[in-house]
């Protein structure tokens, strides 16, 4: 049968446009939508490569942009002087937050940077962090047997409890073989507990006698954007030898918080300036959760050539002493418990690195996380819980048997510590437990 005329003409129109397209493609395509060679772009060729000399490095970017610094304002020395309280401002109704002026986005002027070397840190500009280890020869010596975390006592004047705390250099023993540099809240590592009720007014007069600006943060704590502790945000920071006072109503939240310093936190932070504050209910509760209770505050150092460098997750300084309530076992003190006994762990981590904390003999409960309650239906039992940096997890513990059980990390590198030949050491406390 013969196809219809139309029919026909359309075939050959159609043919007609497809033997034309190759060349008029050809005609028309850039460089840019020309088909992609894989084979040039999905391999990488390894075998000459070599990585540019800090001097081949410096010509490749010179005369780019340089950093534009950020505008800070001048340091002022904050609140009273040491050994007095001057009197502070009623707050405002909104407070007033300090927030630096918006400046031109930040690029990166490599052309210093020496890749041979560790560069120093400038803490004053926070450029850096500087790998020459502290001396701990150069401080004022802690006694051996002298413990961190010890209660701060405090005096109550018409209703307002009034506690004392300075920061200062320390050389601090991890135990009877490790001494190490520190910076510490009235002579101790950690620094001592500041235990409270709620909605009780406190004042905490500091005094900075670091070579350093610092300030205290109150970690997890609600508290007035003026008491924050935050440099350059919420305060200015507390100048070598000046002094601030920090004071607030205690919320109303019982349960484990702490306390910190917030100026160059990866340095004073890892060197010991942390402590425990622990919120107590108004009203005690007629029931008692728990018979008898332990705070331990996690953290790492770092020693190396003849002194010690801030614990961070940085190459060269990487930890390795890793320490509960300031000691490395066997510098700490054993825990006492009775069976039956409920021991309410309160377990702080105030350091750069994660760890898994382990109990042996029994499992626990978790019955609150960074200072909040966990509901009954809601409470895992566990024998292992993985701690943050940050964070605070509250643990009942029941032990069923008599024996001396333990409480450690189980990262098994962190219960070695570096000169440990044999057994156990580092992040752990033996629990003894009577029947």
């Amino acid at each position: 049968m013969t196809a219809p005329r139309s029919l026909k003409s359309a075939l050959l129109l159609s043919a007609a446009i497809i033997l034309t397209l190759p060349a008029y493609a050809s005609s028309t395509t850039s460089p840019s939508s020309m088909p992609m060679d894989h084979s040039m772009h999905m391999q990488h060729d390894m075998s000459g490569m070599t990585m540019p000399s800090s001097d081949a490095a410096d010509e490749t970017v010179e005369g780019a942009e340089t950093d534009t610094p950020i505008n800070t304002p001048a340091t002022t020395t904050a609140g009273a002087s040491a050994g007095q309280v001057e009197e502070l401002p009623a707050p405002a109704t909104t407070p007033t937050q300090l927030v630096p002026q918006a400046e031109p986005a930040m690029t990166h002027d490599m052309t210093a940077m020496d890749h041979g070397a560790a560069p120093a840190m400038d803490h004053g500009s926070h450029n850096g962090h500087d790998m020459a280890p502290l001396n701990p020869a150069t401080m004022p010596q802690a006694a051996t047997d002298r413990m961190g975390g010890t209660q701060l006592e405090s005096t109550d004047i018409d209703g307002l409890r009034i506690f004392n705390l300075t920061a200062g250099e320390l050389a601090w023993p991890l135990n009877d073989k490790v001494t190490v540099a520190a910076y510490a809240y009235n002579g101790q590592v950690p620094g001592p507990m500041i235990r409270v009720k709620a909605g009780e007014k406190i004042r905490i007069n500091f005094t900075n006698n670091l070579k350093e600006p610092t300030t205290i943060h109150w970690h997890g704590v609600d508290v007035p954007i003026e008491m924050d502790g935050v440099p350059g945000v919420s305060q200015e920071p507390v100048k070598p030898g000046a002094s601030f006072t920090y004071e607030f109503t205690v919320p109303n939240t019982p349960g484990s918080f702490f306390y910190h310093t917030h100026v160059m936190a990866d340095k004073q932070q890892a060197l010991g300036l942390s402590g425990a504050f622990i919120i107590d209910p108004a009203v005690p509760p007629r029931t008692k959760q728990w018979d008898s209770e332990y705070t331990l505050m996690l953290g790492e150092w770092t020693v190396k050539d003849g002194g010690n460098v801030p614990s961070m997750p940085m190459e060269g300084m990487f930890p390795n002493y890793f320490t509960i309530n300031g000691k490395s076992w066997p510098g700490g003190q054993a825990l006492q418990a009775k069976v039956g006994e409920r021991v309410l762990l309160r377990v702080v981590n105030a350091g750069s690195f994660a760890h898994p904390i382990h109990l042996h003999g029994a499992p626990f409960k978790i019955i609150a996380t960074d200072g909040h309650p966990v509901p009954t239906a809601a409470q895992l039992t566990k024998d292992t819980v993985l701690i943050g940096p940050g964070e605070r997890y509250d643990l009942l513990w029941t032990p069923n048997r008599p024996g001396s059980w333990m409480v450690h990390c189980h990262i098994n590198h962190h219960t070695m510590d570096n000169d440990q030949a044999d057994g156990m050491g580092g992040m752990m406390l033996p629990i003894e437990v009577a029947p």
